[in-house]
């Protein structure tokens, strides 16, 4: 028997858009026990069957995670969702996504892409594996990756995160997992007068439009792509793994505002379901997307093999 490919670039269709998804990293990364906040074991032991061996080790419980950024390929515009880790970044609170020196740009360029022809990168939130490859080191100095793109960021996150803010209050987890971010991922963007700060909904490109979801960080967005009739909505790190999906209420550990990612997780669940969307998280292996609906009053995940 032949094994299922499992590539690092591939691609669908969204009515008349192109998305190509270009993996940067792949590995085990944490347990439920670990992961998320309010596990309840009763909960999983009643729902981890029902997650398939791509996204879940079920000898050991370690979740199958990925590294990926979004391509999108619409009405002439090409729109990058979310950056990744990027390399040579030190991250002393999060040591598995520091000094990585992956293919990532080698996997962009032969995808058919060109880094100066990009005209948007949105990050649906600033955190640490999601803004790296927005700057390249170039010597001495951090320079922007994609030097014609528009960067557009939330404006509450860039205000939350910004270590010269004096009034900005991470969380302790999350000043340690994204200590130095901002300065090597995003005030390079700033100084080089690149960046769109966002605040409520917002148009970013052709048949793009961003809405906040608040609760993972103060800026999380999803970002909803409509073409042809058809729709998908990129949630960033809402739903971080299917577990989520099947029990809404379980938080990330790196959720700043659980009350708020709780509450945006529902909503978009809810959203994808109504919408009859492709959902399409940040972090998932296996199909890197799925379907929502309802099930009763709850959310069950239907995949493409189903």
């Amino acid at each position: 028997m032949t094994a299922t490919p499992d590539p690092v670039v591939d691609r669908f269709m969204v009515g008349d858009a192109r998305i190509t998804r270009i993996e940067e990293w792949r590995g085990t990364f944490l347990t439920p026990q670990q992961l998320f906040a309010g596990f309840n074991a009763d909960a999983y032991a009643a729902t981890r069957a029902a997650i398939a061996s791509e996204y879940l080790d079920h000898a050991t419980d370690g979740i199958f995670a990925r590294l990926q950024s979004w391509v999108i390929e619409h009405e002439g515009a090409t729109i990058i969702i979310d950056t990744g880790a990027g390399n040579d970044k030190e991250r002393p609170g999060l040591p598995v996504f520091g000094g990585l020196r992956t293919p990532f740009m080698d996997r962009f360029i032969d995808a058919g892409f060109d880094p100066d022809r990009v005209d948007v990168v949105v990050c649906t939130h600033l955190h640490v594996d999601h803004v790296g490859w927005n700057t390249r080191r170039v010597e001495d100095r951090w320079v922007p990756t994609f030097a014609n793109a528009e960067y557009v960021f939330p404006k509450v996150d860039a205000d939350y995160w910004d270590p010269s803010n004096a009034g900005s209050l991470p969380s302790a987890i999350g000043a340690a997992v994204n200590a130095g971010f901002f300065e090597d991922s995003v005030r390079p963007i700033i100084d080089a007068g690149l960046e769109r700060l966002v605040m409520g909904s917002a148009v970013v490109g052709p048949g793009l439009r961003l809405e906040p979801a608040p609760g993972h960080t103060p800026g999380s967005m999803t970002i909803t792509l409509e073409s042809g009739g058809e729709r998908a909505m990129f949630c960033g790190d809402i739903v971080h793994h299917p577990l989520q999906i099947l029990n809404p209420d379980w938080n990330s550990i790196f959720c700043e505002d659980g009350v708020g990612a709780r509450a945006s997780r529902q909503r978009t669940l809810a959203l994808a379901a109504e919408r009859e969307a492709r959902l399409i998280p940040a972090h998932f292996a296996g199909e890197h997307s799925v379907r929502v609906r309802r099930d009763g009053p709850n959310f069950r995940p239907v995949w493409n093999r189903d």
